[in-house]
């Protein structure tokens, strides 16, 4: 497919309105104007370009893995990322999550009456940028308009479609004894780039989110024949939550050590300020990988070969199959049990 004439520098596709009006999601004349002078513009490709209900493409061989995931963050624009790629990235890490190669995504935008037609297009050149880099299709998708005072803005649903292409079965389920935990990278990132944003915080360097798409290093990963056995983003509730989660679904006890757990400075003193906990913080450019130990450091090797994993580490391993528990040893060598978060503690992240 050849990509459009276009870039993030083109100027607004709709000269004659300044902000989004209700009459954009009415049906007419001017919603059919938005449709195709900003998202056709944007996201153009043969399967989108039909106009049809719904979209219609061949995948290849193999089983299919399919999510969805809305985003709602605040502000819109971040340092190191937007909620346009946000939702591109998001989505693309949930299907490398169960190993799939993402293929084609949806995507449904509820816009606040009011917002910016600039602010709106700034969102869709990111997305269309981010698509292209993460080799997938948007293919169909829709859009609302409601009314001023009730949307916040910009929300932005997403689902996504890959395919399966091996025989692994990558799962929580799947975890045993004697795993090997790496991290992909440095943590706590994300985050604390909005609330950096939100509270005014002021540091040597800005704090920049790790958004990112993760799906390249782990396809090589599993093209590498690495013995996979959970892989898991490390979204809201952060490193705490997800090792909970696969706790509780493979019954086992996980032991991790806080002085392999790489967090940046600014983002530790971050936390600090704000009485945060960084293995409790949202990224969305990070994942944990379960790796049988004999292909662990063969593993390790390979993600770092790769940009948005350089920084993969172990972190600790799979003591046995037990009652759910997930430990960390502090820097003073003292274990304690590392909690679920028990509630939300940075709303409106992703």
């Amino acid at each position: 497919m050849n990509a459009p004439d276009f870039n993030a520098a083109c100027p607004l596709p709709i000269a004659h309105y300044s902000h989004v009006l209700m009459a954009h999601g009415g049906g007419g004349t001017l919603m059919h104007q938005l449709l195709e002078d900003v998202f056709g513009k944007a996201f153009s490709n043969p399967i989108l370009d039909t106009r049809h209900d719904s979209a219609q493409f061949t995948v290849p061989p193999g089983k299919l893995a399919m999510t969805t995931d809305s985003y709602v963050v605040r502000p819109l624009f971040f340092p190191g990322g937007d909620i346009g790629s946000m939702a591109i990235h998001g989505t693309v890490n949930d299907l490398a999550m169960s190993g799939a190669r993402p293929l084609y995504l949806t995507s449904a935008f509820i816009i606040e009456e009011g917002l910016p037609m600039e602010t709106l297009w700034r969102v869709v050149c990111s997305m269309r940028e981010a698509a292209l880099k993460c080799g997938v299709q948007i293919v169909t998708g829709d859009t609302k308009v409601v009314d001023k005072g009730q949307g916040d803005g910009l929300f932005i649903n997403t689902a996504g479609i890959g395919v399966i292409e091996h025989s692994q079965n990558i799962a929580p389920q799947n975890v045993q004894p004697g795993d090997v935990v790496i991290v992909s990278g440095d943590l706590g990132r994300h985050g604390m780039a909005i609330m950096a944003l939100r509270e005014g915080l002021q540091f040597e360097s800005t704090i920049e989110s790790d958004s990112a798409p993760v799906h390249e290093p782990v396809l090589e990963l599993i093209q590498a024949g690495i013995e996979i056995h959970c892989l898991r983003d490390l979204t809201r509730g952060g490193l705490a939550s997800a090792l909970n989660e696969i706790a509780e679904a493979a019954g086992v006890n996980i032991a991790i050590e806080q002085k392999l757990i790489p967090v940046r400075d600014d983002v530790s003193a971050a936390c600090e300020m704000l009485g945060l906990d960084p293995l409790h913080v949202a990224n969305e450019g990070r994942f944990v990988a379960f790796i049988a130990a004999h292909d662990a450091d063969r593993a390790l090797e390979l993600m770092r070969g790769h940009e948005v994993a350089a920084g993969s580490n172990v972190i600790g391993l799979v003591v046995a199959k037990s009652a759910p528990l997930v430990t960390v040893k502090s820097t003073l060598g003292v274990r304690r049990i590392l909690d679920m978060p028990s509630g939300e503690q940075l709303p409106r992240i992703c």
